[in-house]
């Protein structure tokens, strides 16, 4: 009797799990024709942003890397041999040009002047006798008071007393001269480097050693190098019409990253191409009144070559490469499928990419979304989200009519 009584307890649990379970199958497939969206169960075209492509003036510009120089540098050398009795300046800073940096014992110096100034003066007083003797001779030769040869001798004499006069003005500037080469003075003005010698040292005129530095740092120069391709390459493209010439601004790129505040100006290309290389040096001039630029920096210089009127530039986002390497991009044609384009690129332009090929304009570049879609599958363009100011206000008169 007691297994008569359970029997249907358990015929009543079989049932009611049969039918929880059939509960749960119709709500999975309930919420599988919730997600799909759509008849017969289909996902929808994954959503992604595009960037239309369009053609627009655009600088072009090259990357280089460089090293800064001095606008000018100076290597002050004594011209004159002595013993140096003091340094007048301090290392390091920045002086004007004729300001004094060393003295030189003058004592020899001031000695030979001296004697240059007296030699000038004998030689003047022995032009005061010759002068008039010839004046003399010339009244006595024409009565016969004197020889002809007697006044040739006169004349001859006179030539040479003039002739020592100005042989002892010469020696006497040459001594001033020399006097003054003993105050060494700095040739430009500029910033002043270390000492080489100090007080009690011996130097020479010309000697190979130089005293000190003096160098011109406002403006600077920026040498950079460029390969003699790429700038046959431009002028191709100048001569074609294609890019218009620019006015050759240049920006630079510091070690650490960052950009130079101060703009600069392309000078000139040289005129011959490093046979070892193959590359031209470019010199651009920028102004450096803070000396924030010091001669010796590596630099990166980008160089503003031409504007093309034409150029197209996508953003980088939007570039990837294949397992070649090549630079691709996805495409949302107008029939809404994805297109995998192999493009070729030319540089940077602040955070777009450069396209010479493979893109044109009208083309609508997929830019975010690119991981949920593949080549050859369909896709939408999401449309734009509603500013949050303007969602916020029409949230406002909905909760008030709630209340």
């Amino acid at each position: 009797m007691n297994n008569t009584l359970s029997r249907p307890p358990l015929r009543s649990a079989g049932i009611l799990f049969l039918a929880c379970a059939a509960a749960l199958t119709a709500g999975c497939d309930s919420d599988k024709q919730q997600q799909a969206g759509a008849p017969g169960g289909k996902m929808p075209p994954p959503q992604v942003a595009v960037y239309t492509v369009k053609q627009e003036a655009l600088p072009v510009v090259t990357e280089l890397p460089g090293r800064t120089s001095a606008f000018q540098i100076a290597e002050v050398r004594p011209q004159v041999a002595g013993i140096v009795q003091k340094r007048l300046f301090t290392e390091g800073a920045d002086v004007k040009a004729g300001t004094q940096l060393y003295q030189i014992d003058p004592a020899t110096y001031q000695a030979t002047f001296s004697a240059a100034k007296a030699a000038l003066a004998r030689a003047e007083a022995n032009l005061l006798t010759a002068g008039p003797k010839v004046k003399r001779y010339k009244e006595l030769v024409e009565i016969e008071g004197v020889s002809r040869q007697d006044y040739d001798d006169a004349v001859a004499a006179e030539a040479q007393a003039r002739a020592d006069v100005e042989s002892a003005r010469a020696q006497l500037q040459t001594a001033r001269i020399n006097v003054g080469y003993t105050k060494v003075q700095a040739p430009i003005s500029g910033r002043i480097g270390r000492s080489n010698v100090t007080a009690g040292a011996l130097v020479t005129a010309g000697q190979e050693t130089a005293l000190t530095t003096v160098q011109q740092l406002d403006p600077i120069y920026v040498d950079v190098t460029q390969s003699s391709e790429d700038l046959l390459r431009l002028k191709k493209s100048l001569e074609g019409g294609g890019v218009k010439k620019a006015e050759g601004k240049v920006t630079l790129r510091l070690a650490d990253g960052s950009t130079y505040a101060q703009a600069g100006k392309l000078q000139f290309a040289d005129v011959a191409v490093d046979p070892g290389t193959g590359n031209v040096t470019l010199r651009a001039l920028f102004p450096n009144p803070k000396h924030d630029l010091l001669p010796g920096m590596f630099v990166r210089a980008v160089v503003e070559n031409g504007v093309n009127e034409q150029a197209i530039a996508v953003p980088q986002q939007g570039v990837t490469r294949n397992q070649k390497g090549e630079a691709t991009a996805l495409v949302l044609n107008q029939q809404g499928i994805v297109e995998q384009r192999v493009i070729a690129t030319t540089g940077t332009l602040g955070d777009r990419w450069l396209v010479k090929s493979g893109l044109a304009a009208g083309d609508r570049v997929i830019v975010e979304g690119i991981q949920k879609v593949k080549p050859g599958a369909p896709a939408v363009v999401a449309a734009p989200a509603a500013p949050a100011a303007a969602s916020t206000a029409a949230a406002k008169p909905a909760a008030a009519a709630a209340h």
